[in-house]
């Protein structure tokens, strides 16, 4: 519900001041920090969610109330300085909320490939998973700086594409509906990979969790 809301709040045209009531919190993972070894350690998982995720969280609550504040004295200046921030740290709990989504240990799910109309439309696009998985790795690992890689479903086009993103822009400023994102910002791998970029993009497939993937896709493509 909340991720819905944010998502919302995020949409081009939208009104701030329609969530600036809602307080986000820090959502809870479906599996201990430990579980996705070796592919991410524990110390990266819990310095990522419970110190950058619950950052973005704290800072995006923060920046709400003060537009509420703002818009209520119709102080028009104070609005519109504080839509960057609303952008980057409600982008940032969205993408990091869509993450834990897309990871599971091994033993709940985790690796493997996708099946059904998303594994059908994968090879319709790229041929085959492998080459899929080539692809997205190799256009997330060219990444500038700090970003987003992102398989997303193209409504306009009504097909599949993989698509980047600066800092914490949202898949959806691309015009795609979020199916799988991959956080390339260096705390997400740089204690376990160092600058070797490729080779989390690498191990980071052995936990994705296809069948959540597979149910954004359907939902998507209704």
């Amino acid at each position: 519900m909340q991720k819905r809301a944010c998502l919302e709040l995020l949409s081009a045209g939208r009104s701030f001041s329609a969530a600036a009531a809602i307080s986000y919190s820090l959502p809870s993972l479906a599996f201990d920090y430990a579980e996705l070894e070796p592919s991410v350690s524990a110390r990266i998982m819990e310095i990522h969610h419970s110190k950058h995720h619950q950052t973005y969280v704290t800072n995006l609550n923060a920046s709400l109330e003060k537009y509420a504040a703002a818009e209520a004295k119709k102080d028009i200046a104070t609005c519109i300085a504080l839509q960057g921030a609303i952008k980057f740290n409600g982008g940032g709990h969205v993408n990091h909320t869509l993450f834990w989504e897309n990871l599971a240990p091994k033993s709940k799910g985790g690796g493997g490939s996708p099946s059904g109309e998303l594994g059908k439309a994968i090879d319709a696009k790229w041929g085959n998973f492998d080459n899929f998985k080539s692809t997205m790795s190799a256009t997330t690992a060219a990444v500038q700086g700090s970003g987003w890689g992102w398989l997303g479903y193209d409504p306009a086009e009504k097909g599949l594409k993989i698509v980047t993103c600066a800092n914490q822009d949202p898949c959806s400023t691309t015009g795609c509906v979020p199916l799988l994102g991959i956080d390339v910002w260096e705390h997400a791998y740089y204690l376990d990979y160092v600058n070797v970029r490729p080779d989390y993009l690498k191990a980071i497939w052995d936990v994705v969790d296809f069948k959540t993937v597979e149910s954004r896709f359907a939902a998507a493509t209704k």
